[in-house]
């Protein structure tokens, strides 16, 4: 009971950030794409993925930026991504290994797309090249889509499932790594599932919280919104939205915690464009207003904590 107090103590404090510690990330490289979405950082905090997609979302493809000097180089596409619809990359915890979620032939043969499913590259050392992607396979994968791959340090597996059979919506699951094989997954309780859409799942490493997004929820303040829970001794506490300080009246999605550096990243569809202007706008005015960052498009954004709110 101390820990879940203690918990829910932390959670209140990650709404005494106002609207304004949230900033755009990389705005420089995310701008030269339609849309950006689900980073992906490095153990090293030395090389992000992310995924770049077309404006009508048709097209995807992992982008990655390596940071030399302290600054970040240009953006390129990942060497085992640009044929086929790949997106959501997480790395492993040693960084040898990046799992993601694709609809590419599961035999290189074949030129028919599969629905989606997670797969991973792997690489000898932190330098070295990433290998060619293999398909996860059973018992993550199945004749579903899955998506969000999220892995905790002791090699818990979460990811999101779509299945029509169970008449309800996208749903958050777990597979439990014992002795280094993952068991069948499970779907998480009702405090964080529902029969709406839940999808995009970070776990934190140590399983004691988990940032989701929800879509169109009584509390949710528009389109989709990012919840947490926190796993208690009593189980996964009731899933509670992050409030106004995080979510917007757009699609708010895709997070991701750097726990070394108390950051949280996200994606969001947020649209400050403005309907009237006090003066008949120039050309220029008007391209600058259609091309600000927050224009509705899906870009990256970032907010870092004073405290540490998710710690327990």
């Amino acid at each position: 009971m101390k820990r879940l107090l203690f918990l829910l103590f932390t959670f209140n404090l990650f709404f005494s950030f106002s609207q304004q510690n949230v900033t755009p990330f990389l705005e420089h490289i995310v701008k030269q794409f339609p849309n950006v979405r689900d980073i992906a950082i490095a153990p090293k905090g030395n090389e992000i993925m992310f995924s770049a997609q077309s404006v009508m979302g048709n097209t995807s493809a992992i982008v990655t930026v390596s940071k030399i000097n302290g600054l970040w180089n240009d953006p390129k596409i990942a060497s085992f991504s640009g044929q086929y619809f790949d997106l959501e990359p997480f790395y492993s915890h040693d960084g040898l290994k990046l799992y993601f979620v694709s609809t590419r032939p599961i035999e290189a043969s074949s030129n028919e797309p599969k629905d989606f499913d997670i797969w991973y590259v792997e690489r000898q050392g932190l330098k070295s090249n990433w290998s060619s992607p293999k398909n996860m396979g059973s018992p993550i994968n199945t004749e579903h889509g899955e998506f969000y791959p999220s892995i905790a340090k002791n090699g818990n597996f979460y990811f999101t499932r779509d299945n029509p059979e169970l008449k309800r919506k996208d749903d958050i699951y777990v597979s439990k790594n014992i002795n280094g094989n993952l068991t069948q997954p499970q779907a998480l309780p009702n405090t964080i599932n529902s029969e709406g859409y839940e999808y995009n799942a970070f776990i934190a490493p140590d399983e004691s919280y988990l940032i989701f997004g929800g879509y169109n929820r009584k509390d949710g303040l528009g389109s989709g919104d990012l919840y947490i829970s926190y796993n208690t001794d009593e189980g996964w506490t009731k899933a509670k939205n992050l409030g106004d300080t995080i979510n917007s009246q757009k699609m708010d999605y895709c997070p991701f915690v750097d726990v070394k550096t108390n950051t949280l990243y996200f994606t969001s569809k947020l649209d400050n464009t403005k309907s009237h202007f006090k003066n008949p706008l120039t050309l220029n005015e008007l391209l600058t207003e259609f091309n600000k960052y927050d224009n509705g498009l899906s870009r990256l954004y970032t907010i870092k904590f004073n405290t540490d709110p998710f710690k327990n």
